[in-house]
C-alpha cells in the first residue's frame, strides 16, 4: 500500500485492519514522511526515481517478489506503477485510488495552488513554515465525511516543524510538467509501460471531487483500462478511504477474495 503526499501510512489503517487476518500488508512511510526519518537534502535525494528505488529495495529486503497486489494513492500511484513497470512479472492485482501513472491529462490545467507551492518562494514558505499543504489537504480532502479536528491533527502529526516538512515540499517541486523537468522521462516511461497490465484484475475507487485527481484523471484510467472494475463517488474527495471507507474498504476486500 503506497501512500502519497501529504499523507502517510496512517491513510491505510482501516484497510489494514480489514485485511491483515488474510493477507500480509506492507505499508511503508516514504523517507521524509510519517514515522520514517526526515533527512536534509544533503543526505537524501527527494526524487521520484529515488522513491521507486526505495520501494524496490524494501521489497527485496522483505523477499517479496511475487503475487504482489499494489494499492496506490496520490503520488504513490506513480511510485508504485513505476515499480510495477520494472517488475511486471511480480504484480498480481492493482487497486487504484485517486492517483495517476501518466502525465497531466491535456484537458486538465495544473491547479494554481500546486503551481504556487511548486514554483514560488511564498509557496515554499507556506508549506515548510506553516504546514499549509498538509493543513489544506486535511480540510478539502474529504467532502462527504469531513475530517474531525482530531483526525486532521493525526494526518498532520509527522509534519510538525520546518525540518520535518521537507518531503511535503519536495514532492510538489518534483512534479514534472514539461520535457526537461527532472522526472518527466520517468513518468513518460511509466505511462508507456502500464498498458501491459491491462489484463490484470484492477479495481478503481474514486472520489470525483478531488481537486487534483478529478474525473479527467479517472477518464484517463478508464481509457487505458476499459476492463477495470470502477466505483466512482460524485460526493467524495481525495481521501477516498476516509470519505467512503464504509463502502470502499469492503469493496477492496471483496475484490481480493474474488481475484
Amino acid at each position: 500500500m503506497v501512500h502519497g503526499n501529504p499523507s502517510w501510512s496512517f491513510y491505510y489503517r482501516n484497510l489494514v485492519l480489514a485485511l491483515r487476518v488474510r493477507y500480509r500488508c506492507i505499508v511503508p512511510d516514504h523517507i521524509g514522511c510519517g514515522l520514517s526519518d526526515k533527512p536534509g537534502d544533503d543526505c537524501y535525494a527527494y526524487t521520484l526515481s529515488r522513491r521507486v528505488d526505495d520501494l524496490e529495495k524494501l521489497l527485496e529486503h522483505l523477499e517479496i517478489r511475487e503475487n504482489i497486489t499494489l494499492v496506490v494513492h496520490d503520488w504513490g500511484g506513480m511510485i508504485g506503477m513505476a515499480y510495477a513497470v520494472r517488475h511486471p512479472e511480480r504484480i498480481k492485482r492493482l487497486v487504484i485510488l485517486n492517483t495517476g501513472a501518466f502525465h497531466l491529462p491535456k484537458s486538465k490545467p495544473f491547479p494554481i495552488a500546486l503551481r504556487v507551492c511548486r514554483d514560488t518562494f511564498i509557496g515554499s514558505l507556506l508549506v515548510r513554515g506553516y504546514n499549509a499543504f498538509s493543513l489544506a489537504a486535511s480540510y478539502v480532502g474529504c467532502k462527504r465525511n469531513p475530517m474531525s479536528a482530531e483526525l486532521r491533527a493525526l494526518y498532520q502529526l509527522p509534519y510538525d516543524s520546518w525540518k520535518n516538512r521537507i518531503a511535503t515540499l519536495r514532492f510538489v517541486q518534483d512534479i514534472p510538467l514539461k520535457p526537461g523537468d527532472r522526472a518527466y522521462d520517468l513518468v513518460s516511461g511509466v505511462a508507456e509501460g502500464i498498458g501491459q497490465f491491462r489484463n490484470l484484475p484492477m479495481l478503481i475507487c474514486w472520489g470525483e471531487l478531488d481537486f487534483v485527481f478529478d474525473r479527467q484523471f479517472l477518464g484517463e484510467w478508464q481509457r487505458r483500462f476499459p476492463e477495470a472494475e470502477v466505483h466512482s463517488y460524485p460526493d467524495c474527495g481525495h481521501y477516498i478511504l476516509e470519505d467512503a471507507k464504509d463502502e470502499v474498504v469492503p469493496l477492496i476486500g471483496d475484490f481480493l477474495a474474488r481475484t
